[in-house]
């Protein structure tokens, strides 16, 4: 019931964002389409798309924040792994005249599936179906500490653990059918750099292609509860561009490549997919 509530309370929070959009309180409302999701490495749907809604507030400017975000497939048969995450951030910056200038972000997310809990068979009696998961994270990037202007590193720091201890993701190995829990942690090493082109686009100045890549420590961060190896799992190489529609609009095409170092976290060794988003700043 604490999830449901928590639901309810930040959808009523975005629709209170909407009318007092003219106030000092900012977000933005966000969709989009991805033609595979792929979450912590692990392909969800099966190489089937989804679609993401995402609404963000920005609490009048205090660092604070909340967000709504849902994951959906495009198709039948994955109504269980439909998933709501809500989370609650703060963010800021330390040093920022300097060379080890700092922009970091925590936060803590809880992600509740409104399907569950699942029907288990009598096998997995023991546990409970819910399979709700939270973690929280800490998120550091260093602006400046290269040489190369717009080149950015980022380092993550997830810890994951169930919203139930006793439920199928959190209860390690019930009757010899599982070998893991959803719980451990995640360290994610990103490196960011933003490329000017000049005259992309007819009657554009310039159009900035955002290069991604990260790479993927896993410390037993599995959200299935089913066991993955510590290991190096995955990396991602990515590109993605804005295109100004108005004012306040803002078009987000882009294209992901993964490559799977450890099959226990997905068996298919290349991932590749592609995102159309559309959002809505106030």
């Amino acid at each position: 019931m604490k999830q449901k509530v928590l639901f309810a309370a930040i959808v009523l929070l975005a629709t209170t964002a909407l009318v007092q959009a003219q106030e000092d309180l900012h977000g933005s409302i966000d969709v989009t389409y991805q033609s595979k999701y792929l979450w912590r490495g692990i392909d969800v749907y099966g190489d089937k798309s989804a679609i993401q809604p995402t609404v963000m507030l920005d609490l009048y400017g205090t660092g604070f924040g909340v967000s709504l975000e849902g994951h959906r497939a495009n198709a039948s048969g994955f109504e269980t792994t439909e998933r709501w995450d809500t989370t609650l951030f703060y963010k800021n910056a330390l040093f920022m005249d300097e060379s080890y200038a700092m922009q970091y972000l925590v936060g803590w997310r809880y992600f509740y599936f409104p399907d569950a809990p699942l029907d288990l068979p009598p096998a997995l009696s023991s546990a409970s179906g819910d399979v709700d998961l939270q973690e929280i994270h800490a998120v550091m990037s260093f602006p400046k500490i290269l040489p190369v202007e717009g080149l950015v590193p980022t380092y993550v720091l997830v810890k994951l653990w169930p919203a139930e201890s006793g439920s199928f993701v959190g209860s390690q190995n019930i009757a010899g059918l599982t070998n893991g829990t959803a719980s451990g942690f995640a360290h994610i090493f990103m490196l960011d750099y933003g490329l000017p082109i000049e005259d992309l686009i007819p009657d554009m100045p310039e159009q900035v292609l955002k290069l991604h890549s990260e790479v993927v420590f896993n410390d037993g961060v599995d959200p299935r509860g089913i066991g993955v190896d510590h290991d190096w799992t995955n990396a991602v190489f990515g590109v993605s561009t804005d295109f100004k529609l108005d004012d306040n609009v803002t078009l987000t095409p882009g294209v992901y490549h993964q490559v799977t170092m450890d099959k226990t976290i997905n068996p298919d060794k290349d991932e590749t997919w592609f995102t159309l988003g559309v959002n809505y700043s106030f």
